[in-house]
């Protein structure tokens, strides 16, 4: 399957912190910046982070009960394979990243058997990375 890279904008209000954890925590490469936005190259996706106010879902978290577990909302992420998963767990436990979501496997030994884990960045914006232990699975019911 060849999926075409996608482009996200988020809002940041601190965009030197955004810019270190982005870019330390998580090993990401910068492409173009200036003084109110950087990209990044996000697993071969184009993350951007944009200079701006904080917003309504930064100052107040909203969340869905799934699976005994508040998910916030918004959030977005990315789908990795099932060793990188778990290589950016240990990376991101080893900088004492406080998760909302601790990394842990949902659907265990079923149809659609993932990890997932959710963090925030500094500047609020939720994230979620996945991995499937069979990729085929991805949209199974």
């Amino acid at each position: 399957m060849s999926l075409s890279p996608f482009h996200l904008a988020i809002p940041v209000y601190d965009l030197a912190a955004t810019r270190t954890f982005y870019g330390e925590v998580f090993g990401l490469s910068e492409g173009r910046s200036s003084t109110q936005w950087v990209d990044f190259d996000f697993y071969g996706h184009q993350l951007v982070i944009h200079e701006h106010p904080k917003t309504a879902s930064q100052e107040s978290v909203h969340s869905n009960p799934v699976d005994g577990h508040n998910v916030p909302v918004p959030h977005f992420g990315i789908i990795l394979e099932w060793a990188q998963w778990e290589a950016l767990a240990e990376r991101l436990k080893s900088f004492g990243t406080a998760f909302v979501i601790e990394p842990y496997i949902r659907f265990k030994g079923q149809v659609g058997e993932q990890a997932t884990m959710f963090l925030f960045d500094p500047c609020g914006n939720a994230l979620e990375f996945k991995a499937f232990k069979d990729m085929s699975q991805l949209f199974a019911k």
